[in-house]
């Protein structure tokens, strides 16, 4: 049987990584605070990172897989330290946001890193995942580092990908807003697809780094397919970022957003090349698909709940009211 630990385990990405494993039939640790109990069929190791002795309970094994997430660099490199001698392969989950630049459409994994963050820095988020990389690269060949986009599906806790289907379903015959520029494109991967991939890189001792995405498309694209599952029949009302800018409308994610909107000098940000993953064997499952995914949740969820990210439809409508 495999031996598997996952260090998280319990929430979103990582949960979803240990259920997996379970799934394949391996014998799954979880090490994480405890706060959420860990995927059935897996075992929970409570333990905070960021205290001396955390891997006190796991580190007198050996173990087939070792999965981390982390974008703490003191947690990633301490853990290698400690279990990277008795683990024979390793997933670390990076970030396209590791680079230095999203400015240069195209770009593939030899592109510059941002650089590593110092102990006792400022936190940027850029420059942790850059040093975590960095501590797991020292494993030489037993390292799987992949570098997600954007990652979407059921259960995404960040309600950013998932707001437009929602907010479209919710909005019915009435109108949305939504943001309009030909510089704006998205690049996402379904959570499951790269799941698969990480689980069947350790099958495989597959080593490397990849990005992790699919193809860069217009967001219109985006938005008008999510509008069409959504079935919504109102119309659509279009506005420029500098409309939006001016009225306290913010980018990407957060309170007052509109998701997946970004500044127009970040020209790279959604268009980087993902040959490799799908050389390597990784899969991008239609669109469609995961935005179906994606809408029964939000259905299930709650389309008027409270979010993370977006206008609240009161906001959306008040702002339409100053069109």
């Amino acid at each position: 049987m495999t031996d598997v630990l996952i260090l998280g385990g319990t929430g979103w990405l990582s949960g979803r990584i240990a259920q997996r494993w379970v799934g394949e039939g391996a014998a799954v640790t979880c090490l994480a605070r405890g706060a959420r109990p860990a995927p059935t069929g897996a075992g929970l190791v409570t333990a905070d990172r960021d205290r001396p002795g955390a891997y006190r309970e796991v580190a007198g094994r050996d173990w087939d897989e070792v999965v981390d997430i982390s974008s703490v660099p003191g947690q990633v490199t301490e853990a290698v330290r400690i279990l990277g001698p008795r683990a024979r392969h390793w997933s670390y989950v990076s970030s396209r946001s590791v680079y230095a630049a999203s400015d240069g459409p195209g770009a593939d994994e030899s592109a510059p890193l941002a650089e590593p963050a110092l102990p006792g820095e400022e936190y940027d988020y850029a420059r942790a995942k850059s040093a975590a990389e960095a501590a797991v690269r020292t494993l030489g060949e037993r390292a799987a580092i992949t570098r997600p986009g954007l990652i979407v599906g059921p259960g995404d806790p960040s309600d950013r990908f998932g707001y437009w289907p929602g907010r479209f379903a919710l909005a019915g015959a009435e109108p949305v807003l939504v943001p309009v520029s030909d510089d704006l494109a998205v690049q996402v991967v379904d959570i499951d697809d790269l799941v698969d991939f990480v689980v069947s890189a350790a099958q495989r001792d597959w080593h490397g780094v990849v990005n992790v995405f699919g193809p860069s498309m217009p967001l219109s694209d985006v938005l008008a397919a999510s509008r069409a599952a959504a079935g919504h029949r109102g119309p659509v009302v279009g506005v420029s970022p500098e409309w939006l800018l001016a009225h306290d409308v913010a980018y990407w994610a957060g309170p007052r957003s509109l998701p997946l909107w970004y500044p127009s000098d970040m020209s790279g940000f959604a268009d980087r090349d993902a040959s490799a993953y799908l050389a390597a064997g990784g899969r991008i499952r239609p669109l469609g698909e995961t935005i179906e995914r994606v809408l029964a949740d939000e259905r299930a969820r709650g389309l008027d709940r409270p979010r993370r990210a977006g206008l609240t439809r009161d906001e959306e409508l008040t702002l339409l009211a100053q069109r």
